[in-house]
C-alpha cells in the first residue's frame, strides 16, 4: 500500500508510514491526494466545490455540553459559510442552541442514531454532505482536507480515528473498533480501517443513491455499501478528543448491534453483485 490517503475503484486506503504519522497533524495533505493546510475554500473560481456547497449534518440528543462548541468550531472553519442540519430527540436545551447558533433543527422522537443521521443526510440539497457527532470528539479544523478530497475526485472521505491511536477513547470501545474494521476487511476483501467514525464527506449523489437500512450500525453502513458498489472511498486520518457530556451508546449492545449490520450489509451487497 502506497503512503497517499488516495484510494480509487471501490478501495480504501489510509496513510501507513509510521514516520509521517509522527510528523501529520489534522491540517497536514496526505501526499497522494491534492490537498494543502492553505486550501481556500472559501475562494474557488475553477468551479471546485466549496464551503458553500457544504451541509454539516449530524443526529443530537441532550448535548447541550457539547453543541456550542461544535457549532461554533464549524462557523470559525468554513467562515460560516457551510449549511449545518441538527436532527435532534432531546429533551435538554441542544435545539434551542443548536438555533441560537443559526443550524437548522429538525425535532423528532428518538429513535437511534440511524434513524436520525439518515434524517440528516437526506435534507439539505447542497452537494457536498459531512457528518460529524455532536460530541466535539472530531476536528471540524479538517473539514477543508476533506472538501479538498472530494474536489480532488472522492466520492466519500472517511476520517479514521485509529490511525493516531485514539487515546481520547475508552479502551473497550478502541478494540471493538479495530474489531469492527477486521470483521469488514474480512468480509468485503478490502482493507479498511475505521468502519464506525461520524466522520464522513459525502457526494450528495452518493447518499441520495444508496437505500440506507440500519440504524446503530448506520455508521459502518455508510462506508460499507460505497465502497462495495465501487465508488472512490478514502481514509484520512483524524485526530479523536475525549467527548463532552456523557456517552449514549451501550457498549455491549451497541457493539453487537453493530457488527450485526457489518455482517448483513457485506452480505447484501455480496448477494447484489450475483
Amino acid at each position: 500500500m502506497s503512503d497517499s490517503a488516495h484510494a480509487t475503484n471501490g478501495s480504501a486506503a489510509a496513510v501507513e508510514n509510521g514516520s509521517e504519522a509522527a510528523a501529520m497533524d489534522d491540517t497536514d495533505a496526505a501526499d497522494g491526494a491534492d490537498i494543502s493546510g492553505d486550501t481556500d475554500a472559501t475562494a474557488d473560481a475553477s468551479g471546485a466545490y466549496t464551503f458553500d456547497d457544504l451541509s454539516v449534518v449530524m443526529g443530537t440528543y441532550n448535548e447541550e455540553e457539547a453543541i456550542g462548541t461544535v457549532l461554533d468550531d464549524i462557523d470559525e472553519v468554513t467562515d460560516g459559510k457551510a449549511e449545518v442540519v441538527c436532527v435532534d430527540g432531546s429533551s435538554d436545551r441542544t435545539p434551542e442552541i443548536a438555533r441560537e447558533h443559526g443550524a437548522t433543527v429538525i425535532e423528532q422522537e428518538p429513535q437511534g442514531y440511524g434513524v436520525a443521521v439518515s434524517e440528516a443526510i437526506l435534507t439539505p440539497d447542497r452537494p457536498v454532505v459531512v457528518t460529524t457527532d455532536c460530541d466535539d470528539t472530531y476536528p471540524m479544523e479538517a473539514l477543508p482536507e476533506f472538501l479538498a478530497e472530494i474536489n480532488d475526485g472522492a466520492d466519500v472521505v472517511s476520517g479514521d480515528r485509529l490511525y493516531h491511536g485514539a487515546d481520547a477513547m475508552p479502551a473497550f470501545n478502541r478494540f471493538g473498533n479495530h474489531a469492527f474494521a477486521a470483521l469488514a476487511s474480512l468480509l468485503m476483501g478490502e482493507r479498511v480501517h475505521d468502519t464506525t467514525t461520524g466522520m464522513r464527506a459525502y457526494r450528495r449523489d452518493v447518499v441520495e443513491e444508496i437505500g440506507w437500512t440500519e440504524n446503530t450500525g448506520l455508521s459502518a453502513e455508510l462506508l460499507i455499501r460505497p465502497l462495495m458498489r465501487g465508488y472512490d472511498v478514502r481514509e484520512r486520518p483524524i485526530r479523536y478528543a475525549e467527548r463532552l457530556g456523557e456517552t449514549k451508546l451501550d457498549p455491549i449492545g451497541g457493539g453487537a448491534a453493530i457488527a450485526k449490520s457489518i455482517v448483513t450489509v457485506c452480505l447484501e451487497e455480496q448477494l447484489r453483485r450475483f
